[in-house]
């Protein structure tokens, strides 16, 4: 760290007057230490315990909801063996990339997340720029993924009245638009609830989102014929292995699949960002995402093996909702019995996106904090009746509704907006990670570990690099067409558009932006006048002393 900044004694006093004022009358806890030493004064009550942690991580991800909205393409593109085995793949590798978001998360665990992470893992001179691109990256990501997971709950309920009055029942974009609207609206009305009612609504989801899943894979196991479920070979062999890309080779098709379990399988800071709300947050935050990473990938490979080998018929799917997984329950418990589980489907999926905004409100409020926006800090600020970002939370939620309007023009334009979220998501989680071994011996950069680190020998290193290696080869995956030949309607416009939004945020940057983001900074003299620079000041260049 740089030298002790001047008129330290007199600080010294306006600090504990600050904690004082935060934490209360019992003096500073743990946590509000660390995130002094970090640069901020704590604005949140932690109201998050350790199961409502847990909850809100593995809510994220949303299991079964997410498999329902992304079973169609591994399953009618590379077939039931690409779904069973890119699965378990890509799970294995996501566990390595949680592992090493939650082992950074730990060091920092502010609402900034891997945005004030990446900032402070990089020398001096670097630390505006790289901050600005990866807060820029995962707020945007974030925000795709909010929409496009709406947008797919939208979708879920209409395919259930499609079911329900037997195919009699057309879905129109504006009905579609209607509800999706609608759905965020609301979240935003609920995300402006206070801390402690987000804890405690939040504390159920886990148990919905599992309980589902459980019982979808008994309800199916149990209704399906022992003479109708497929053989193991069709599951994992090669009788399970379709090519039906359009022209794409074997290869490429089967790796298709693993669009499902990297769609599912992200979001993975999202626990970070309401760290501040956490008690016990360099325990608590990673060792959510990281039971949440595992869990997941299990109970989603079950999920999946139990649906391939009670699919029946690969011609008859995705059948007249247009819902392959929600077909298959049709088949086998009966419409009434599916439409009744399928409700707490789309309950899950509530979840994802109530979750997704809470997180993504944190983060737009940290970035507004640090003059990321331009907007002079305005949605960086705590609401003093809920102590909650009232002002970033209505600012996402009106900016997650643009993108469904586009389908009310194009389906193509909506689908390319959402189609760049895991892209831009993987991008700014491996950026802190790679910039934290490659400057790791800096003298400018002092990685502190928190409680959960994977060390610096083999473990640490392994699990960095490869995940750092195979999320580069998946979002290669991404970027291609997933049909041939490519057209307007087919093209993938993930790639282009993320790099796009790259491009753009740099020029902003160099155009004007540099003048009043300097990276990450303090907010404690906004609390105590005087009390400290800013945490990145060019006077310094380094992190100001913890008190």
């Amino acid at each position: 760290m740089s030298a002790p900044i001047p008129a330290m004694q007199e600080k010294d006093v306006k600090a504990a007057d600050a904690r004082s004022v935060v934490s209360g009358s019992d003096g500073s806890t743990d946590d509000d230490n660390k995130l002094l030493e970090i640069g901020y004064v704590p604005s949140f009550k932690r109201e998050f315990s350790n199961i409502a942690t847990i909850s809100f991580a593995f809510s994220i991800m949303g299991l079964c909801s997410s498999i329902a909205t992304t079973f169609n393409t591994p399953l009618l593109l590379g077939g039931p063996s690409s779904v069973t085995w890119c699965w378990i793949l890509g799970a294995t590798m996501c566990l390595m990339l949680g592992a090493s978001i939650a082992e950074i998360v730990s060091a920092f665990p502010t609402c900034g997340g891997l945005y004030t992470a990446s900032a402070q893992l990089v020398p001096r001179k670097h630390r505006a720029i790289v901050g600005w691109v990866v807060g820029w990256l995962n707020i945007l990501g974030q925000i795709a993924g909010l929409s496009s997971t709406e947008f797919g709950l939208a979708g879920m309920i209409w395919a259930a009245v499609v079911v329900g009055k037997d195919g009699d029942f057309t879905v129109t974009p504006g009905k579609t638009v209607g509800l999706f609207a609608g759905l965020l609206v609301l979240h935003g009305l609920l995300n402006c609830l206070a801390t402690r009612q987000l804890a405690r609504m939040t504390s159920g989801f886990v148990f919905v989102n599992l309980g589902a899943t459980f019982i979808i894979i008994i309800v199916l196991l149990a209704t399906t014929p022992r003479s109708e479920m497929h053989s193991a070979s069709y599951v994992f062999g090669s009788d399970g292995f379709v090519n039906n890309s359009g022209g794409w080779n074997n290869g490429i098709t089967f790796l298709f699949g693993l669009l499902s379990v990297q769609w599912t399988m992200t979001d993975y800071d999202a626990t970070a960002h309401i760290s501040e709300e956490v008690k016990r947050a360099a325990y608590a935050a990673p060792s959510a995402i990281f039971i949440a990473v595992i869990g997941t990938g299990l109970i989603g490979w079950l999920l999946n093996i139990v649906l391939i080998l009670c699919s029946g018929p690969l011609e008859n799917l995705p059948g007249v909702s247009g819902s392959a997984f929600l077909d298959i329950m049709v088949l086998r418990m009966g419409k009434p019995g599916a439409l009744f589980i399928w409700a707490f489907v789309c309950l899950t999926a509530f979840f994802v996106c109530q979750t997704a905004l809470q997180a993504v409100s944190r983060t737009v409020y940290a970035f507004s904090r640090d003059h990321g926006l331009p907007d002079r800090g305005y949605f960086g600020r705590i609401s003093p009746r809920t102590q909650t970002p009232l002002r970033a939370v209505a600012l996402v939620t009106i900016i997650a509704i643009l993108p469904g309007l586009l389908d009310l023009a194009s389906a193509i334009a909506v689908n390319a907006i959402f189609a760049m979220t895991a892209m831009a998501l993987d991008f700014s989680y491996i950026i802190p990670i790679f910039c934290r071994r490659l400057y790791g011996n800096h003298p400018e950069v002092q990685f502190t570990p928190g409680p959960f680190y994977m060390g610096n020998g083999f473990i640490g290193w392994t699990a960095n690099v490869m995940c750092i290696l195979w999320t580069c080869f998946v979002c290669i995956i991404f970027a291609f067409p997933t049909n041939l030949p490519v057209l307007p309607a087919t093209m993938n416009y993930a790639a282009p558009i993320t790099v796009g939004v790259v491009f753009l945020s740099l020029v902003w940057y160099f155009a004007g932006a540099n003048r009043h983001y300097k990276g990450p900074q303090s907010n404690r003299k906004e609390v105590v006048d005087g009390l400290a620079p800013p945490a990145y000041s060019e006077a310094n260049g380094d992190k100001a002393h913890a008190v």
